[in-house]
């Protein structure tokens, strides 16, 4: 601890002690220093550490120490008034509504205690003239909580209609429990509306908007509104997460994720805050945490992971089911204590209400990293069309009726539906035992075949085997072609040639002959393309023109044998659409990229049009690329639209999400930022959803903060990007994403205000940046690092910085850079031993920095218009800092030089410099008549009015200007003649 030797220097220890993170170690430390202060032997000194005391205590986790204090003070205030000033006289009456308020957070102090209190309060405040509108709010706050309706609506009224005075609450708290109230009455949307000021920045105070984040969680999604329920928890979260006082709020947020299918994010903030279980100086904000424990845990056992560890309180270990029963259990003697006290069972019903709560929606994606949901528990969208033969044989099958489970399979392969695979499983299932015909035994084994992909190749032999035992020879040679393609997909693509031949021989003959029918020879031929094609497909460079030419020929063959056929058969109509997809990808890769689009467009309308447009997914997909690279982001919208609304229930997690992924890149690259947001949210989820959160998670989380940074939500897009950043990796991700997310972070945590950690995520950027070739990237971050240094307050690390920063523009060129450094650097130094001197040598650099600049660009205008800009705003900042450390008229002198030099250069550009000229004239008509020289001063002024004469009406900067011009004209007629 400093030494605190007098008055001033407690005072100052107690300021510094205020600024620290809430909890027993600042308590600790106010302990200290009212021990400190009664060594002064000064009452007032007594009284300040008693109220800081009192203030801390307030908000910890120790609450329950409060009452000593106030106590205390109270007391002196009876017996000695005079000792305490105006200020300490307000605050002594302030915190009268902290103790009504926390009085009941403490079961153990009787009601009648609180009542008369409330009365002490009410007397108290009378006699100093205060309004009763903090009395009335508090006698609110006890028939609330003990559950009398009615004396709350009383006393709710009487609150609101009271006139506001110093003793009232800041709005934004007052505003907070009144929404609470009008939420509690189920008025979700009246309350909602009512915060609306606080949420949007219009009032707060320490403690707010992150109460009303909190609290508005459930109203809104009660609401329908997930959008803003999502971004309040991300935004909310962050501000509660450091401060140990706001046990109730956190606990608001560990319930949304319970309720909303984000039970593993509960889990991760359970664990964050374990002393939450078991703090006890607050025992009704332990209520509300221990209620919503209970709440997660037995969500969890639904969910069928009751023996899932978990963290609860220290000591041991859990399960979910040991700490859901510990919780609630905890929970239901808390409440009951409460109860008997009030006498009422009002405590113990919302607390059991609580942990009753059901989920209000499946599955609110949050964008941040997390666990995917529990096997078994649904989160798509949409699901498989429900009545199909294998949900028939898996709900019943032994009782399935064989023939019907047959017959429904073979609809669903005819008409190439994607559960066709499970339904031939769900037929096979169902006739173990059975003998069956050979036709159906080729079509069960086929099936399974291809649910096993290259593992499949004996099965569809036997597949072959058993369809021409069934006298079906043309889809013998199908199978046969199936097994051949997939030796090909193993990367035998030599012997799948071998192996297709001779069906593909044997079933043009056998069609030529009338033996078999368009389908089958289809299939074969289409087998032998498939094969073909997958050098085209493989092939990362340029491939074999006679590979590439053989390919295109085999799949017109398909098309030549198909076009005209095809009718109502889905097969032919699916088999025309792949074949018009693979003469896309010959185009392509012959870089004939419109042809391609061209044909890829025409066959995802085929799949549509066939009534499959699951399998135009893959092919839109294409397109979107494609139009991509041909400068079609449109285009490309259309394809990636297209794609999600084709594949529908039947698209998987994974290419969900690199759907919407895509989606977010191009409705990103066409200025549409809040739609771009929605879709790399969803492609986030999915990614989860998929088990690829750590890689394609992460990427999708990368751009889903850089769309929120764009628009602006900061304290949402730095909760994601902290997200992103453990899974981003160089290896995985190059580590131009990492340091893209570092950076980004940075300008969060800057525009949060919180410096020092915005400084550490801008150096981590820059050292990954120093090793790169081009360094424009390193030195940018060096010196947003160094702005960052300097707001923290870190002032000697914000210099070495900057001289980083200036030393890199130095080598790139970049006069701007290393000027702005070098008058940052300037400013710095004002500030420290090394004065005005080392300032003055810094800005000197500068201007010469600048003027050398010039001198080498004499014939490139639009350059020199940029340096003149920059040289009137290093002698306008020269001017300003040389004013603001003027000890003498000779330093004074000098600024105002500076000043008029600034107006020169901002005169040379013109009216695009109006506002920086007329800046620099009212900065020199203020120094000028501080050096008593008032017709100088009246020429800057009246120079200013004269600029804006003619100023446009949308120029908002011209109003301003002129009134300060005025203002300084009337205090310079305003003052006598010498």
């Amino acid at each position: 601890m400093s030494e605190i030797t007098d008055f001033d220097s407690l005072r100052r220890e107690l300021a510094a002690n205020g600024e620290r993170p809430e909890g027993p170690a600042r308590n600790a430390r106010a302990e200290l220093l009212l021990a400190e202060a009664e060594r002064l032997n000064i009452p007032l000194a007594v009284i300040e550490a008693l109220g800081h005391q009192l203030k801390v205590y307030n908000y910890s986790s120790e609450k329950d120490k409060m009452f000593v204090p106030f106590a205390r003070l109270l007391r002196m205030w009876d017996d000695r008034p005079e000792d305490f000033d105006e200020y300490e006289i307000h605050s002594l009456h302030w915190v009268f509504k902290w103790m009504s308020a926390g009085m009941l957070g403490q079961p153990h102090i009787p009601l009648a205690a609180i009542e008369k209190w409330l009365g002490e309060m009410e007397h108290r405040y009378r006699l100093a003239g205060h309004s009763e509108r903090a009395v009335r709010g508090a006698e609110f706050s006890v028939a609330r909580h003990i559950g009398d309706l009615a004396r709350a609506e009383r006393a709710y009224a009487a609150w609101l209609a009271a006139d506001r005075d110093s003793m009232a609450d800041c709005h934004a708290c007052e505003l907070h429990d009144q929404g609470r109230w009008l939420a509690e009455c189920g008025r979700d949307a009246e309350a909602v509306e009512l915060w609306r000021p606080v949420l949007e920045g219009e009032f707060s105070c320490a403690h707010e908007p992150h109460g009303v984040l909190a609290s508005s969680l459930l109203p809104l999604l009660r609401l329908g509104r997930l959008d803003e329920a999502r971004a309040h928890h991300l935004r909310g979260l962050r501000l509660v997460r450091p401060m140990e006082s706001m046990r109730g709020a956190y606990a608001d947020h560990v319930a949304f994720c319970a309720l909303t299918g984000n039970e593993a994010r509960a889990l991760e903030l359970l664990a964050e805050r374990p002393a939450y279980f078991t703090d006890d100086g607050n025992p009704l904000s332990r209520l509300d945490f221990l209620a919503v424990t209970a709440l997660l845990m037995e969500r969890l056992v639904e969910l069928g992971r009751d023996g899932q560890a978990v963290s609860g309180p220290a000591g041991r270990s859990w399960t979910a089911a040991e700490l859901a029963a510990h919780a609630r259990a905890e929970a239901a003697a808390l409440a009951a204590r409460f109860d008997e006290r009030n006498g009422t069972s009002r405590v113990g019903e919302r607390a059991r209400a609580r942990m009753a709560r059901r989920p209000l929606v499946e599955r609110l994606p949050l964008g941040v990293r997390t666990a995917r949901r529990p096997v078994g528990t649904a989160s798509a969208p949409a699901v498989v069309p429900a009545g199909t033969a294998a949900e028939a044989a898996a709900a019943a099958p032994g009782e399935a009726d064989l023939s019907a489970l047959i017959a429904e399979a073979r609809r669903l392969s005819d008409t190439l539906r994607p559960d066709a695979t499970e339904a031939w499983a769900a037929v096979a299932r169902a006739a173990e035992g059975v003998e069956l015909a050979a036709r159906d035994q080729a079509e069960i084994a086929d099936h399974e075949a291809m649910s096993r992909g290259p593992e499949g190749i004996a099965l569809f032999e036997r597949a072959a085997e058993s369809y021409a035992r069934a006298g079906d020879p043309g889809e013998a040679l199908a199978a046969r072609s199936r097994a051949a393609y997939m030796r090909a997909l193993t990367g035998d693509v030599a012997g799948a040639l071998a192996a297709v031949a001779e069906p593909y021989e044997q079933v043009l003959a056998l069609y030529a002959e009338e033996g078999t029918g368009v389908r089958q020879t289809a299939s074969v031929v289409m087998g032998r393309a498939r094969i073909l094609m997958r050098p085209v497909y493989e092939a990362e460079g340029s491939m074999d023109p006679g590979a590439l030419s053989a390919a295109e020929e085999a799949v017109r063959e398909v098309l030549a044998l198909v076009e005209g056929h095809t009718g109502d058969d889905v097969r032919l109509a699916a088999r025309e659409a792949e074949a018009r997809a693979m003469l896309a990808e010959t185009a392509a890769r012959a870089g004939d990229l419109r042809g391609a689009a061209e044909l890829f467009e025409r066959a995802a309308a085929e799949y549509a049009g066939a009534g499959v447009p699951w399998f135009a997914v893959e092919y839109e997909a294409r397109l979107a690329v494609i139009a991509h690279h041909l400068g079609d982001p449109e285009g490309a919208e259309r394809a990636l639209r297209a794609a999600l609304e084709h594949g529908g229930a039947y698209l998987e997690a994974p290419g969900r999400a690199q759907l919407h992924l895509q989606l977010a890149e191009v409705l990103g690259g066409l200025g549409r930022t809040e739609e771009a947001a929605e879709h790399a949210l969803e492609a986030a989820h999915w990614a989860d959803e998929a088990g690829e959160g750590p890689a394609l998670g992460a990427w999708a989380r990368q751009q889903l903060g850089g769309l929120l940074l764009r628009l602006g939500r900061w304290a949402e897009a730095a909760e994601v990007l902290e997200s992103a950043l453990p899974d981003l990796s160089a290896d995985t991700h190059g580590d131009g994403a990492v340091v893209q997310t570092q950076w980004w972070l940075g300008d969060c945590l800057s525009e949060l205000g919180e410096h020092r950690a915005a400084a550490e995520r801008r150096l981590q950027a820059a050292e990954i940046a120093r090793h790169w070739p081009e360094q424009q990237d390193h030195a940018t971050l060096a010196h947003l690092a160094a702005e960052s240094l300097s707001r923290a307050g870190l002032h000697e690390e914000a210099d070495h910085a900057y001289t980083r920063a200036g030393d890199l523009w130095r080598a790139l060129g970049d006069v701007h850079g290393l000027v702005r450094a070098l008058r940052a650097r300037a400013w710095l130094a004002s500030g420290t031993e090394a004065g005005l001197d080392a300032a003055r040598e810094l800005m000197g650099a500068a201007v010469a920095e600048c003027e050398a600049a010039l001198d080498a660009v004499a014939d490139d205008s639009a350059a020199r218009q940029r340096l003149v800009a920059e040289l009137g705003q290093t002698h306008g900042q020269f001017g300003e800092l040389l004013a603001d450390g003027a000890a003498d008229e000779a330093v004074a002198e000098e600024a105002l030089s500076r000043l008029e030099q600034a107006i020169a250069a901002f005169a040379l550009l013109g009216p695009a410099a109006l506002h920086e000229r007329t800046g620099a004239e009212l900065a020199a008509g203020r120094l000028a008549a501080d050096l008593g020289r008032p017709a100088e001063a009246t020429a800057h002024a009246r120079a200013v009015l004269a600029a804006y004469e003619d100023a446009a009406d949308g120029d908002t900067e011209a109003p301003l200007r002129r009134a300060q011009a005025e203002r300084l004209l009337r205090a310079l007629e305003a003052e006598p003649d010498d």
